[in-house]
């Protein structure tokens, strides 16, 4: 028998597949009303476990493939049964809130926080989401964090993620911590400079100062210079800068150009970055949930029962719906051993209303979840 007669085959299996789950489908929409009158969850473990032991018992060789066949089927009928049933928490309200009140354009001034000092990298990405912000500067990026949580900044702009380095993991800490939600995303190509005063030479210097993330991004420059130049991290690569202008000795900073001018120093090596493509990722915070139009990334954390499974779930919730996971990544969770939690970033919005559902759904059935925002990235 040739392929073409294999496939006709399949086709004809097919079309005998589809009206039965599309039966299948109308029968679980009966039973997530029946739930919705009798106050029933949707998901019924003890009989999913049921019919998977019949369905490996009478597959033979395929029980591997079999199980993770109706596994799907049970995610899809959960899903569609969800979008019926709908429950609703504080999740929905806040959501159903924002869409409502957030205005139909991002603002464009307001009271900004951001970590350092004037040539930041958080103070260039600042100024591109808000172009006529008034600023106030942080030492730390916590500091920022509480000056939006309490009221004294509307907008926090903050680093999230950079293309060679990496999260920047204090960032997603404090989102966890914090009650704050990200309103806008923001990419800034980095291009690092190696600053120091006016006559100074590559070999006169003894100290480079910069934020940590600026010298693993440096790192291939940094190891030229041998054990000869002590490498010291500090808060922000702006305030390494300023640093070096108000020292005597022969010092260096791994800043921006901007910083070159705003301090007075002059440049010894240009874009030393490891990689040209070196882009840092920035957030923009805000007390409240707002939701701009346009929005199409959600950001959430999640932690998870700590059982084999867990997370599959969770995942298989997604497949259902056909969102794409744009990030996952894990932390460790402070005292408890060897339990992590999740940080995702999904391609979604909460216009839709399957998506709500999802989210209602996952934060009944995990340990933890912590809406971070929908929000667009520029």
């Amino acid at each position: 028998m040739d392929i073409k007669n294999l496939r006709e085959k399949i086709d004809q299996i097919d079309e005998k597949l589809l009206p039965l789950f599309i039966e299948r489908m109308g029968i679980a929409k009966e039973v997530a009303e029946y739930k919705k009158a009798n106050g029933l969850p949707v998901m019924n473990k003890t009989r999913e476990r049921e019919i998977l032991q019949k369905v490996m018992e009478q597959s033979r060789d395929l029980e591997q493939f079999a199980h993770r066949f109706y596994s799907q089927i049970f995610e899809i009928s959960r899903s569609y049964q969800q979008a019926f049933l709908h429950p609703t928490t504080d999740l929905t309200d806040e959501i159903n809130h924002a869409l409502l009140n957030t205005p139909e354009a991002f603002p464009q001034t307001g009271i900004i926080a951001c970590q350092g000092v004037e040539g930041a990298y958080s103070q260039m990405a600042a100024d591109r989401m808000f172009p006529r912000g008034n600023l106030m500067f942080f030492k730390s990026f916590e500091a920022v964090f509480d000056a939006v949580e309490s009221g004294l900044c509307k907008y926090g702009v903050v680093p999230i993620e950079n293309s060679s380095n990496g999260s920047v993991r204090s960032t997603y800490e404090l989102l966890r911590k914090k009650n704050v939600k990200i309103v806008k995303s923001e990419r800034l190509c980095i291009r690092h400079e190696l600053l120091a005063k006016p006559g100074t030479s590559l070999e006169d210097i003894t100290e480079i100062y910069s934020h940590e993330q600026a010298l693993s991004q440096c790192s291939v420059f940094l190891d030229k210079l041998g054990n000869k130049v002590k490498i010291v991290p500090c808060d922000n690569t702006a305030m390494a800068a300023k640093m070096v202008a108000e020292s005597d000795k022969p010092i260096a900073a791994i800043a921006s150009h901007t910083a070159e001018a705003l301090y007075g120093l002059a440049t010894i090596c240009t874009q030393i970055q490891n990689s040209d493509n070196n882009y840092t990722r920035f957030v923009c915070i805000s007390k409240n949930l707002e939701i701009y139009p346009g929005a199409d990334h959600i950001s959430l954390i999640l932690a998870c029962e700590h059982k084999p499974g867990a997370l599959y779930e969770v995942l298989a919730k997604l497949a259902a719906l056909g969102i794409n996971l744009i990030k996952l990544e894990s932390c460790p969770i402070l005292g408890h051993d060897f339990e992590f939690m999740f940080f995702f970033e999904l391609q979604a919005s909460v216009k839709d209303e399957k998506i709500v559902a999802m989210l209602e759904s996952l934060k009944q059935e995990c340990e933890e979840l912590v809406f971070l925002g929908n929000y667009l990235e520029a």
